[in-house]
């Protein structure tokens, strides 16, 4: 590739400042010689504990995508955590990377909690007068680093990992600290957006799940006066079903009342091939958090048979992964897929053969449906029906929607929740899609960056 002139920057300005170099320029120098500290974790497992406390052990699935996400951290004891810091604490500033499980994810530390490394986690300390901690976080994540990774990977025909002594090794290019400064300006000024974006749609999410449960669970929604309808006196009665008071005169049946029609799923070809020409994007399992904005959507381009194209997802449908799981995770993740989350795709969507589709009797309690479902999900209540086939977890979708029993609220209040929660869900999914365009930004950049083939003035 050659190098790159004056053209149009990330912000979409004209900049004069980006200048074609020599990509041989900068020395290639190992990590051992710009840091200050390189350590290893402890080599086995620290007791947790039942209770919350400020002391959190970082484990290789809280490392990803070059973040370091603190949610579903194991608490421990102020006695373990004194016994486990020993060796080193976890500064603001550090990087970390995985050697195993998975290989090669690495994060920046930028906050100040109580925290210390699990398994097969490095910890990198750069020396401040050699290497910013932004440009080496940055150089883990270039193509040049994964690469290495990769190429250290001593496992053989087992799990992938990386020897402790080969994190000593590796090479980065190494310009003046000006120059990591201005490159990592450039490449967090984009992690930073994303991140807004993220900071409000959770915010968002929360806005929606707390009038949700004000409304639907603790049963206080806008009565005729507008008062809510619990608090105010509004009658309730005992429904022996649920076991519990709900509001007078609403329905109770199982989700399968809710339900109209299901689409299988399909995987097709990855290529055209014979009668398989219908160009379709397949959302995966793996794809559901992404799709409702906690994580990576990666969804693959299949071709399925023309007269498939029954299977095709619409708005207002859901996608339910009915395949799959892990022993801490049930099937049963959903996704729900609206004209906007369709826009985030080049071609139209299926979901792929370990999920299903379906679609409701009545759109107006489509935002209705998702809670309750996730409500269940969250409660662990679908570890209960799962099925195994040939070792892999199956959710038993008819028996779970036949028999979870709920009540149904009036269409009218239903009405009124999806009018609030629509145009939520419309601006989140904006946001994702701004947040594809701003890590495809982000990755084309990275690499001409980190090699030098483009340098920031």
């Amino acid at each position: 590739m050659g190098c790159l002139g004056n053209r149009r920057d990330w912000s979409g300005r004209s900049r004069s400042s980006w200048q074609g170099c020599d990509m041989n320029s900068w020395p290639r120098v190992p990590v051992s010689d710009l840091c200050s500290l390189i350590v290893d974790c402890v080599n086995k497992t620290a007791p947790s504990v039942d209770q919350e406390t400020p002391y959190k052990m970082i484990r290789t699935t809280n490392i990803k995508n070059g973040r370091i996400d603190l949610t579903g951290c194991r608490s421990v004891s102020i006695e373990t955590f004194d016994k486990w810091t020993k060796r080193a604490k976890v500064l603001r500033g550090d990087i970390l990377l995985t050697r195993e499980a998975p290989m090669g994810e690495v994060g920046r530390v930028n906050f100040d909690e109580s925290v210390f490394l699990g398994q097969r986690v490095v910890q990198y300390r750069t020396d401040p007068e050699k290497l910013t901690s932004e440009y080496l976080l940055y150089s883990f994540l270039s193509p040049d680093l994964q690469y290495q990774f990769k190429r250290h990977d001593s496992s053989g025909s087992t799990v992938s990992h990386i020897r402790v002594p080969d994190c000593l090794k590796f090479e980065i290019p190494l310009p003046a600290l000006g120059e990591q400064k201005r490159i990592a300006a450039v490449l967090s000024t984009l992690d930073a957006k994303i991140d807004c974006n993220n900071r409000i749609n959770a915010e968002l999410e929360a806005m929606a799940k707390t009038l949700y449960d004000y409304w639907f669970v603790q049963f206080d929604f806008p009565d005729t006066n507008g008062k809510p309808y619990k608090s105010s006196g509004g009658k309730m009665a005992y429904n022996a079903t649920l076991k519990r008071e709900i509001p007078a005169g609403w329905e109770v049946g199982p989700l399968s009342d809710w339900i109209a029609s299901d689409k299988t799923g399909d995987w097709g070809k990855d290529t055209v091939e014979g009668n398989y020409t219908l160009g379709v994007d397949c959302i995966r399992g793996a794809d559901i958090n992404g799709l409702n904005g906690t994580g990576t959507v990666a969804a693959p381009t299949r071709f399925i048979l023309e007269k498939n194209k029954g299977k095709i997802l619409a708005p207002f449908d859901f996608v339910i992964e009915i395949s799959g799981g892990s022993p801490t995770q049930s099937t049963g993740r959903l996704a729900l897929i609206t004209s906007e989350t369709m826009k985030r795709f080049s071609q139209p969507l299926i979901c792929s053969n370990f999920c299903k589709a379906i679609s409701l009797v009545d759109n107006s309690y489509f935002f209705n449906f998702a809670y309750l479902w996730k409500s269940a999900y969250d409660k662990k209540v679908l570890f209960g029906w799962e099925g195994k086939t040939s070792g892999i977890k199956n959710l038993l979708f008819d028996a779970f929607t036949g028999k979870h029993m709920v009540c149904m609220p009036p269409q009218k209040l239903a009405q009124r929740f999806f009018d609030f929660v629509s145009p939520l869900e419309i601006k989140k999914q904006k946001l994702l899609r701004e947040n594809d365009k701003l890590e495809a930004l982000r990755d084309w950049l990275l690499p001409l960056l980190m090699n030098g083939q483009v340098t920031v003035a």
